[in-house]
């Protein structure tokens, strides 16, 4: 993806923008016309919400079905107010919230658990109507190794941690661009 620094901060304030826009009565913000061609692109993408480091939503789309900037807003806004895991954010929780994107590359069914590649893969995971789908930064931050993650990836899923050894499971590796507020901050 190569996303330009510039391009990063963009995307970040749409994501920030959209979280604000449902917690302030009647705010609206419209999109400009003239993003570069990268932010017009459709990817995948998913947005995490942390306080102080602890997950406070994060949701996404697998694949890209409309402008990049568009689902970065339509995915910041459901992973503050619609992650069924937490409450919705209030506005009390604005301004502690840190936001970080992924960008996705498209999934790729592997064959063998030795082309996955901790720290640059996610991972899905699908049998029958169970899937489930974990970012390349969760082993990372874990320090799981490659068995640890398709443990965690299954039981995400709903499944046994070891039905990702049933060759009825299709897994699929992904990479992401991943970039983070605090990340952006950093650099300035």
């Amino acid at each position: 993806m190569n996303l330009t620094n510039e391009e990063k901060i963009i995307l970040l304030d749409i994501a920030r923008r959209s979280i604000k826009e449902e917690l302030v009565d009647n705010a609206k913000f419209g999109f400009e016309k003239n993003y570069s061609q990268n932010l017009k692109k459709k990817f995948g993408v998913f947005v995490t919400l942390t306080i102080e480091d602890e997950l406070r939503g994060c949701i996404g789309y697998i694949l890209g079905f409309k402008p990049l900037f568009e689902l970065i807003y339509d995915a910041a806004k459901k992973a503050a107010f619609e992650d069924p895991r937490f409450v919705p954010l209030s506005e009390e929780e604005f301004d502690q919230i840190e936001i970080e994107i992924s960008v996705l590359t498209s999934p790729k069914e592997i064959k063998s658990i030795q082309e996955i590649e901790i720290g640059k893969h996610g991972l899905i995971i699908e049998k029958g109507v169970f899937h489930g789908l974990l970012l390349p930064q969760v082993a990372t931050k874990y320090n799981w190794n490659k068995e640890q993650f398709l443990e965690h990836t299954c039981l995400k899923a709903g499944l046994n941690k070891n039905d990702w050894k049933d060759p009825k499971t299709k897994i699929q590796t992904f990479s992401a661009e991943i970039f983070s507020e605090k990340e952006i901050i950093k650099e300035k």
